[in-house]
Parts: structure tokens; sequence; C-alpha cells
């Protein structure tokens, strides 16, 4: 998602265009060979993605249509996240062959607006805290919004942002595009570490005495506190590392930060569905049929 200059004329975002690396011979692979290390743990993690995600992301769609007559007010944003990620998590094999084998210019096309619609991720996953951090400490406005059709335009909107987002990264000759992907990434990951925060901090008034969690906030709060955890993992290495970009060698960028960044990034099309379904799945009818609604009504998310 980086905008890279070798010899002040040769442009990369995301990925580096490879025909353009070093004379347009080789492979993205001959020129990061002296520390390949990076590139197989970047590709081993996309293929974790397409090997897991893609099942996981169609498990969560199928479970958000069975259950869409008793859904909560997130399922929309997650609903729309997993159309997202199993589209992301189909890539690996074009990529594979792009890095190792390929050295022509166009598939990076069709790579760069794949890039550029899993870097839209992180506001779909704003929009699930928002929904939370709503529920959770203003309940009163919450209940009143009980028309999901702002949810719908909200989503909407996020899907025109990533789509033209997408096709301007495809296009790949904007000047200092890289800017809106770094301030996309810093300000999403500052409000969604606001809004978890601030759910923790709520939900961890338990009562007059506050000695001791209701059972049921407590499995929010341990839910809320693993997606905490999880969004820390996946979005800090990018939010970490690019903004100190002018630092690193632009080599050592190209070849080692950014593919780690972006792993981690990435991965998150795995562990996103995965979080859903171990929350989900004990309440799904056919295994617990008695108490599937037990909880329900007080879960933030």
């Amino acid at each position: 998602m980086e905008i890279l200059y070798f010899n002040t004329s040769i442009l990369y975002i995301h990925k580096p265009a490879n025909s353009s690396i070093r004379g347009g011979d080789i492979t993205v692979y001959d020129t990061c060979k002296h520390m390949p290390e990076v590139l197989i743990f970047y590709l081993a993690l996309q293929f974790i993605n397409m090997f897991l995600g893609i099942p996981a992301n169609l498990i969560v769609l199928w479970l958000l249509h069975k259950n869409k007559g008793d859904s909560s007010s997130s399922d929309i944003f997650i609903l729309h996240l997993a159309i997202l990620d199993t589209f992301f998590c189909l890539i690996p094999p074009l990529e594979l062959a792009n890095i190792v084998f390929l050295t022509t210019s166009s598939t990076w096309y069709v790579l760069r607006f794949f890039y550029g619609v899993k870097d839209s991720s992180p506001l779909f996953l704003s929009c699930i805290c928002m929904d939370r951090y709503m529920a959770v400490l203003h309940p009163i406005t919450f209940t009143e919004l009980k028309d999901r059709n702002h949810r719908a335009v909200c989503a909407a909107v996020v899907w025109l942002i990533t789509l033209v987002y997408a096709a301007a990264k495809c296009v790949g000759n904007i000047p200092n595009f890289e800017k809106a992907f770094t301030v996309m990434i810093l300000a999403a990951f500052a409000f969604m570490l606001f809004c978890n925060v601030a759910i923790l901090h709520a939900l961890r008034k338990s009562g007059p005495g506050r000695d001791e969690m209701h059972p049921v906030k407590k499995r929010a709060f341990k839910m809320v506190l693993i997606i905490l955890a999880i969004i820390v993992f996946n979005y800090f290495p990018p939010v970490a590392l690019f903004p100190f970009k002018e630092y690193f060698s632009l080599e050592v960028f190209h070849c080692y930060i950014h593919y780690i960044a972006f792993g981690f990034m990435d991965i998150s099309s795995s562990i996103q569905p995965l979080l859903y379904l171990s929350r989900e799945i004990p309440r799904v009818p056919c295994c617990c049929p008695k108490e599937q609604d037990s909880g329900n009504s007080t879960d933030p998310s």
C-alpha cells in the first residue's frame, strides 16, 4: 500500500509492479532473494487465508442467512465484511504466481484492486464497533433506532468508498496515494480502539458494589476483550510501521517491512470469521435448541 521509488521513476502501491523492478525481467522473489523468509512467511499467511478464510466466511454467510429472523444490529456489517473477506481470500494463487514466477505488469492491476478492497475492511470493522458502542453506552438512543435503514445506508457508503479507493489504487499512478491508506488505517484503528476500550470500561461497571460482574456481562466483556486484542494484533503493525517508512531503506521497506505489516493485516480475513463462529456455532438451533436464546439480548455485538 506504499509508494516507493527506485531511481525516482518506478511506482509501487501495496505490492510492487514487478515488471518495473530493476529492469523489468525479474520477479519480486528475485529482487528480495537475499531475505526470502519474509516473502515465504507472507505467502504462507495468504494461503492460510485461502484454505481457512474462504470456508469460515462462507459458513458465516450461511449462518447469517439462516438466522436472519433473529439477527443482531451489527449483522449487516458482519455480512458485508464476510463478503469482502471471501473476495480477498481468492487471490493467493495469482499472488504466488506473480511474486515468484511472473514478470508481467498486467496481473498487478488485478491484485492492486484486491488489495484496495482489503485495505478498506477496517471501515466495516469501525461500523461494527460503533454499533456496539451505541448499544452499550447509549442504549436509549440505540433502542430508538429500530429502523435498520441507516445501517444499510452506512454499508452502501462504505462499499462506495471501497470500490472508488480500490479503482484508484488499481490505476497506480496517483501522486501521494499511499497517504490515503495511512490516514484511513490510523483513523480506523484509533476509532476502534476508543470504542472497544469504552465498551470494556462500561461493562466493567457491574453494579453498586462492583464486586462481581453479572455472568452475561462477563461473557460480553471477554468477547469484546478478545475483539480488542485481535484489532491490535492485526492492525497495529501497519499503524506502527507505515508512518515511519522514511526511516527505513527502500529495499528493507519493500522486501521486509510492508510484507510483515500486510501479512498481519491480511490474516484478519480468517481470524474475524473464526471469532464470529466461536460465538455463534454453540447457539445454532440444531446444536442446542433449548438454550439458543440465552444471553442474546445483552450481547453488545
